[in-house]
């Protein structure tokens, strides 16, 4: 399977980067470019990539408008959002997350990591540069939260008063409770495990892993990964 991806930066020298990098990688085919935010929703709305690489500041519409745009649930758009940015500022970070982002690069991070993300994204997982995780989840676990802060609040208890505003949001309690197996699961998610890592863990399919995730996105009500690992630490099913 070949992945199609959609670059958009205003500069014209990281797109170019961006290309050749990933002209080197068998597997992935970019399809299209954009110097403005209004050129990449409308690439993206026509060429419906797999994946779309935003950049947060561009002209005419930024990368979290665009993205907010394209996943929002009437949009009908089938494929990712990964936002790259040279800009690490929680501004920036909690908008894109909240609006279904499946990845948050720095441009700095390397063309290891933004080649992981892409492919992350197709496969349901998500990718964000380790300082920006290590931050996010200090910021929604509030003190005796999390492992190691004294008693885990377990299923279904409510938690998060230190809850950083416009993060990510997270249901007290799922609308359908979580079976023994989900709850498992989101726990995974939670340590930061993607599909494959679970699925040798557990002993089970990535395919099996994926459509756990799935379900579990839809009982919490929330658009990624990243708001299911904010849950698990928030109820204490993170336990690494």
């Amino acid at each position: 399977m070949t992945i199609r991806v959609l670059i958009a930066d205003d500069q014209e020298m990281v797109r170019r980067s961006m290309r050749r990098i990933f002209e080197q990688q068998a597997d992935i085919e970019v399809v299209g470019e954009a110097a403005d935010g209004a050129e990449a929703l409308e690439g993206a709305i026509r060429l419906r990539p797999d994946v779309a690489l935003l950049d947060v500041r561009m002209p005419r519409a930024d990368g979290l408008e665009v993205t907010r745009h394209l996943l929002a649930p009437a949009a009908g758009f089938p494929g990712r959002v990964v936002i790259v940015t040279t800009f690490d500022l929680d501004e920036y970070v909690y908008p894109a997350l909240r609006y279904g982002a499946s990845g948050f690069l720095l441009k700095r991070s390397g063309p290891t990591l933004l080649v992981e993300a892409v492919r992350a994204a197709v496969a349901g997982d998500s990718l964000i540069s380790p300082s920006i995780t290590v931050r996010l989840l200090r910021h929604v676990t509030g003190p005796g939260t999390g492992p190691g802060r004294g008693p885990a609040p377990g299923p279904g208890s409510r938690s998060g008063a230190g809850r950083r505003s416009g993060t990510p949001a997270v249901p007290a309690a799922p609308a359908e409770p979580l079976t023994k197996r989900e709850g498992e699961i989101a726990g995974k998610v939670g340590e930061g495990l993607t599909n494959a890592d679970i699925a040798a863990e557990m002993f089970i399919s990535p395919g099996t892993v994926k459509t756990h995730v799935a379900s579990i996105q839809r009982k919490l009500g929330v658009r990624n990964r990243v708001g299911i690992a904010v849950w698990a630490w928030e109820k204490g099913y993170v336990t690494k």
